[in-house]
């Protein structure tokens, strides 16, 4: 079963209607660690369906952007919003419940637990009888994970690892699946074919938000973009028009000026 077919099941894979209301969406949301305020007045959206990148480097906000999404952080002002309903207050496990899924940066799996106990926690709110054929589909996505089912999750090579993270989150059936720097730690051709599955789980109608340093690899398959520098968007636009962006292209991308 392709990707395609897997998302179906809880999306029917069609543009999100104009107005429609976001999947994710922060409004003007303020975060502080104690006295050190991270996120400032940070607007984001995400529609059904739609892939967005936040950018930014080292230290700009971008993992409490999203342990803020997660209710891992709260914000001191503003709203989180999931599919329109405030969020403020909300447990993690009510987000995930509500469509929210993450593959966490590094994977982050149950290393001593196998591969299957690691994807079956990805169903762990789900009470229906199609988690067994979610399974399925999952192996037919990623033939490799099958043939490690029984093999502890802290001894995969780092691909593997990276599929069974994104196999685990899909079990969730997310409407929006967060995607926390899918580049980091591996090699250039796995970073190419970790980023065409992200780009195949969008065109099947989820919505991804993709956290990345990799500016030029995110904007590629993304259709929006924001730049968070020191916690506040210091640029938000159409992928397109960010990769053609001077000040973008100078700060993120590593050019110099003409």
């Amino acid at each position: 079963m392709s990707i395609q077919e897997f998302v179906d099941t809880a999306t029917d894979g069609t543009p999100a209607p104009e107005g429609e209301i976001p999947v994710l969406e922060f409004r003007a949301v303020d975060t502080f660690y104690g006295a050190v305020h991270i996120l400032k007045n940070v607007d984001l959206r995400i529609q059904p369906g739609e892939m967005v990148c936040l950018l930014g480097g080292n230290a700009s906000g971008k993992t409490t952007t999203l342990k803020t999404i997660l209710g891992m952080v709260e914000p001191a002002a503003g709203e989180v919003r999931i599919d329109g309903e405030v969020a403020n207050g909300w447990t993690t496990a009510d987000r995930v419940a509500r469509g929210v899924s993450m593959v966490p940066e590094n994977r982050r799996l149950f290393k001593r637990m196998n591969v299957l106990e690691n994807l079956r926690i990805g169903a762990y709110l789900r009470n229906d009888d199609e988690i067994d054929a979610d399974l399925d589909h999952i192996f037919e996505m990623f033939p490799r994970v099958k043939e490690r089912l029984n093999q502890k999750a802290g001894t995969l090579s780092g691909g593997e690892q990276q599929m069974v993270a994104v196999g685990r989150a899909l079990m969730a059936r997310p409407k929006v699946l967060l995607m926390d720097e899918p580049s980091m730690g591996l090699a250039p051709v796995l970073v190419q074919q970790n980023f065409e599955i992200i780009a195949q789980i969008h065109e099947a109608g989820t919505a991804v938000f993709v956290v990345e340093q990799n500016a030029n690899m995110a904007l590629s398959i993304a259709d929006r973009g924001y730049v968070l520098q020191t916690g506040q968007i210091v640029l938000a636009d159409d992928a397109d028009k960010l990769l053609a962006n001077p000040q973008m292209r100078e700060a993120y991308l590593g050019e110099m000026p003409d």
